[in-house]
């Protein structure tokens, strides 16, 4: 029989005019994984905090190891033994390895003065079991995120957590850093830690996790084994509807060639050649590494090209520059919203308009700013932006609705063609959905679209035509009709 480490029963938590949690139910197993799964706003990160002691519950019970428990702050839940790995990692890069892993909790001899050794020894040992050997002096700046995550983790069991919060724990990982990762989580799990696990990519549930529990609006819909579900019924139960057609696929007829692009090289891609017609989807796939970020940088002008030429409308143009980009009508959507896309201390207006805002300029070369929010606000209400007003800063705002202003800011600009990198990274099903109908309704207005992303069923479902990418090169093409996954995971091999 399964034992339960964490149970929380009928808890509610209200905000001034919105119920977050509506008396939920959530269980935690001693050496399994849970994975908590709902759309943005289904309550996941307020019981999250609940759980960690930010929030304080309005009522129900938490029982932890079968005994109920009542927090003040979150000192308490780390003394119980829970911890949690944010998405945004809670590390300070200035200080070394272990001056982040013991911050505030020093290890001291009986002069006062903090004692290295055994700090040290604490942190190999935790090292040794987690697989991995790092410089303990070294800044935490020097390490790539997917090493700074495992830092996080050993920081976490430092403090002697059986219970583990991973919060999108894979959203800026390479495929073999996740490799990584779940081996590690997979040993915890070994060694009878309890695990909470949130991501929005739902092949990793069915992956990495033995239950999964459902929230949706504040509420608990079920708990499942992993293994009775599908990933169709999953999305059902967390947007409340069936999804029949979870790609909404449109066929439009394609327009002339607006996009040529001949024997591209620099020394990230080799001698890339294709055309793009106005209406149409090109899918871009392939592993990590194979180039195609690199590709559409080298498009957008924020990368320079070797060799090569590229044509709009059937005229050579020079671009060297992400504003030469822009004046021939091409826009690139990063798959790094927060670093590249958006500016997180600006509002959605002025992130909106950025890109445009000589559009607004009036004859004295003012904004006219009646004419940028009139604008602004049609897009808000295009794309079904949730937001308390266009004041709001961006960093305010979900996964989702940050992407649907990304995509906004891109068609401010009009462009011809729209090159969207991993539009869906890191959000939920439901804001999925949106973006796929909004790439339908850019097909029906002409616009050329290149899609990027790693996740083969979204471009087998939204492609008119696919290239495949391995190192740099195209290695095969593809018409929708013709793609399967098989052909395209054997291309991006060769």
């Amino acid at each position: 029989m399964e034992e339960k480490l964490l149970e929380l029963k009928n808890i509610t938590k209200t905000f001034p005019g919105v119920i977050a949690l509506d008396n939920v139910d959530f269980n935690v197993y001693k050496g399994k994984i849970m994975a908590l799964a709902g759309e943005n706003g289904a309550g996941k990160s307020t019981l999250m905090k609940i759980i960690t002691g930010i929030y304080i519950k309005d009522s129900g019970k938490i029982l932890y190891e079968g005994k109920e428990v009542e927090y003040k702050s979150i000192v308490d839940s780390i003394n119980l033994g829970i911890g949690i790995i944010h998405q945004e990692l809670n590390l300070l890069p200035e200080l070394s390895v272990i001056e982040n892993i013991f911050l505030g909790r020093e290890r001291v001899n009986k002069f006062g003065k903090i004692d290295y050794k055994v700090m040290e020894k604490e942190v190999l040992e935790i090292f040794s079991k987690l697989g991995i050997e790092y410089d303990l002096h070294k800044k935490v700046k020097e390490f790539s995120i997917a090493e700074q995550q495992m830092i996080e983790i050993a920081k976490v069991l430092s403090q002697n957590a059986n219970l583990i919060i991973m919060d999108e724990p894979t959203d800026a990982l390479t495929d073999k850093e996740i490799v990584k990762l779940f081996n590690v989580i997979l040993e915890l799990k070994k060694q009878g830690k309890g695990i909470v696990y949130i991501s929005h990519r739902l092949k990793e549930i069915f992956e990495i996790c033995d239950d999964v529990t459902i929230f949706r609006d504040g509420k608990y819909i079920c708990e499942e084994k992993v293994a009775n579900i599908d990933e169709k019924k999953l999305i059902e139960y967390m947007v409340g509807r069936k999804i029949e057609d979870y790609f909404p696929y449109e066929k439009v007829e394609k327009g002339k060639t607006v996009l040529e692009v001949y024997n591209l090289t620099n020394k990230y891609i080799k001698n890339v050649s294709f055309e793009l017609k106005k209406g149409e989807v090109l899918g871009i796939s392939g592993l990590v590494g194979a180039g195609r970020t690199e590709l559409c940088k080298t498009i957008f002008g924020s990368l320079k090209r070797d060799t090569g030429q590229i044509k709009i409308d059937d005229k050579n143009v020079e671009i060297n520059s992400v504003e030469d980009a822009l004046k021939n009508k091409i826009y690139y959507v990063s798959e790094d919203r927060k670093k590249d896309g958006l500016i997180l201390g600006m509002s959605i207006k002025e992130n909106m308009s950025i890109s445009s805002i000589k559009d607004f300029e009036n004859s004295f070369y003012m904004i006219d700013q009646e004419k940028e929010i009139s604008e602004v606000n049609k897009y808000i209400v295009k794309f079904g932006v949730k937001a308390p007003s266009i004041k709001t800063l961006i960093k305010k705002l979900s996964g989702g609705n940050q992407q649907k202003v990304s995509i906004a800011k891109a068609l401010m600009t009009n462009p011809k063609v729209l090159i969207l990198d991993e539009p869906t990274r890191g959000i939920d099903v439901g804001a999925k959905r949106d973006i796929y109908l909004l790439i339908n309704e850019l097909k029906r207005n002409g616009i050329a679209v290149i899609l990027v992303s790693s996740e083969m069923p979204e471009i087998l479902g939204l492609s008119d035509r696919i290239i495949v990418m391995a190192n740099g090169k195209i290695t095969k093409e593809f018409d929708k009709s013709e793609a399967t996954q098989e052909k395209i995971m054997k291309a991006s091999i060769n």
